[in-house]
């Protein structure tokens, strides 16, 4: 290595050491992956949208809180249901043609609602069974598309790649809401269905574009939900990205008691219940964009441990306080840690697990997704009801932090867990 070689390679390390801010490496590298990451930004964004107009349109109609509640099952019960199957789908057929499929299919129940809406045909039950569709073909994207990553960006990159990703979720959840709110105001149910439908269009060109992405099976056999969940269960340190999920999903996860505390702690009302949800969103987005740190760390299941604990923590903290903006801080720093754990643990799911089982594992993530939050809404407000909302969330952090450090104890292979020599 000659003297110039070894400055260049030094002032890199020397980069990367400063680097806080997000790695671009893989939008500037792959145009598949750019062209990719940009669609489903405009994706989610539109889906923020119509998931706000169909909650006000169903309010509208029925002026029932509860059926408004309803939407949220209707949602729930076929992501939970298709999330396992959609995996095993991914793992059967060419990746790319079930990713347009499925994108084709949601775009379609967009116009279908924007049809509704300017026919003024407004039934509740359309609107249940649109969103019911609508779950099933996330259930079948979502897989896919988290699969394909892998083969558009090498290893290295995989990190960097998975905090982008991250940002487009978090960014989608705080504009797309917000800008449905303003275009419902503006011009009605029908054009922000339609807004929506556009959008799509965007990640149907992304994925048109995409080679094709067939999965690397064994013998030809077609994928099956029992060979993914068996292999699993002899892969201990996967096993324990989800376990350490559920720890921070159902024992720690405030959510449903926002509305109580608003009123209760802070005196407000539903604006006060709207920046307590917001908090955590707006803390997930910082944890994507300054996550360019991240690619220093080697032992991913030891950051894992500790993110899921500092949300353990931040959520129990929370909930000891009684000054508004000190507690919107800790709920940002939860969400912070959230995205963090998240980081890590898709990147370990998709370097160390064979492409042949990382739709199925995917589908294994969208059930934990899915159900653990809607668990630990059941748990805080159980508890709550029989206690008070503070025992519920101090006590939830708390159990949190201590499931977590007994996982520590038990998984010393996930602790050790190296990037470098990944182990599934």
């Amino acid at each position: 290595m000659t003297a110039t070689d070894a400055r260049e390679q030094e002032r890199g390390r020397g980069r990367e050491r400063r680097r806080l801010l997000a790695d671009l490496t893989p939008l500037r590298t792959s145009a598949d992956y750019r062209r990719l990451w940009f669609g489903n930004t405009v994706s989610w964004v539109g889906q923020g949208m119509t998931a706000l107009a169909i909650s006000l349109q169903v309010y509208d109609i029925t002026g029932s809180p509860f059926s408004v509640g309803l939407v949220g099952l209707f949602s729930l019960v076929p992501l939970v249901a298709f999330g396992l199957y959609g995996g095993a789908v991914a793992d059967t057929v060419d990746r790319r043609k079930l990713g347009l499929a499925s994108a084709a299919g949601s775009a379609a129940l967009s116009v279908a609602l924007a049809g509704a809406a300017f026919a003024g045909f407004h039934r509740v039950w359309f609107l249940y069974a649109i969103v019911a569709l609508q779950a099933v073909c996330a259930a079948l994207n979502a897989p896919a598309r988290s699969a394909m990553i892998p083969r558009l960006v090498p290893p290295e990159q995989l990190r960097a790649a998975n905090a982008l990703n991250s940002m487009v979720m978090t960014f989608g959840t705080l504009v797309g809401p917000s800008l449905g709110g303003l275009i419902v105001g503006l011009a009605g149910y029908q054009a922000a269905y339609l807004v929506d439908a556009v959008a799509f269009t965007a990640s149907l060109y992304a994925m048109w574009r995409l080679p094709s992405m067939l999965p690397d099976r064994k013998g030809g056999k077609r994928a099956s939900v029992l060979d993914g969940l068996r292999f699993l269960a002899t892969r201990p340190n996967l096993r324990m990205t989800f376990f350490s999920d559920f720890c921070a999903m159902i024992l720690a996860h405030p959510r449903a008691l926002f509305p109580a505390v608003a009123v209760v702690w802070y005196g407000g009302d539903a604006k006060t219940a709207g920046l307590l949800v917001a908090a955590p969103a707006f803390g997930a987005l910082l944890g994507g964009v300054l996550s360019g740190w991240q690619g220093r760390i080697r032992h991913h299941g030891q950051a894992i441990l500790i993110a899921v604990a500092c949300w353990g923590a931040a959520i129990a903290v929370f909930g000891l306080t009684r000054n508004l903006w000190l507690g919107l801080l800790f709920l940002a720093v939860a969400g912070y840690s959230d995205t963090v754990s998240m980081i890590f643990r898709n990147t370990m799911m998709q370097v160390a697990a064979p492409d042949e089982m990382r739709g199925r594992l995917q589908g294994v993530f969208i059930v934990v997704v899915a159900g653990g939050p809607r668990l630990g809404d059941f748990l805080a407000g159980s508890v709550a009801d029989l206690t008070s909302p503070a025992v519920a969330i101090t006590g939830g952090g708390i159990a949190c932090v201590v499931a977590v450090g007994l996982l520590a104890v038990y998984g010393r292979g996930f602790r050790r867990y190296d990037a470098a020599d990944p182990k599934p």
